[in-house]
């Protein structure tokens, strides 16, 4: 069993820049990955990002390639979604979320997932 708890959302201007948080807590082992996904109003979840905790490798979608870096600091268990130049578009809740995963771009494959913290992004 996991636990992840993000913080960091908040109304930020376009262009500017905002780092979430993801702690996780709970059984060693139970995680390979640690992703960030986000909803915007009307729409589906969508993956954004998302780190092999063990190697520190990231895979990002297309959108925010360049924008957006992850990392994670083993020593306390934190995940951490660093997001610049951000755009209107980047309106969101963003989730994170962990487990055994295969597929990183997959929702369905994570099992735990933190409450959502809100990302405005107006001009």
């Amino acid at each position: 069993q996991l636990q992840l708890v993000e913080s960091g959302g908040g109304l930020v201007q376009t262009g500017g820049s905002l780092r979430l948080s993801c702690v996780v807590s709970g059984r060693p082992f139970t995680k390979n990955i640690v992703g960030w996904f986000r909803q915007a109003p009307g729409k589906e979840r969508e993956f954004v990002a998302a780190i092999y905790w063990v190697a520190g490798t990231a895979r990002y979608q297309d959108s925010v390639l360049g924008r957006f870096s992850v990392s994670r600091d083993g020593a306390t268990n934190t995940a951490y979604l660093q997001m610049s130049r951000l755009k209107d578009e980047d309106t969101a809740v963003y989730y994170c979320a962990s487990g055994w995963v295969r597929n990183v771009m997959n929702e369905s494959d994570y099992d735990y997932w933190g409450q959502g913290t809100q990302v405005t992004v107006s001009s």
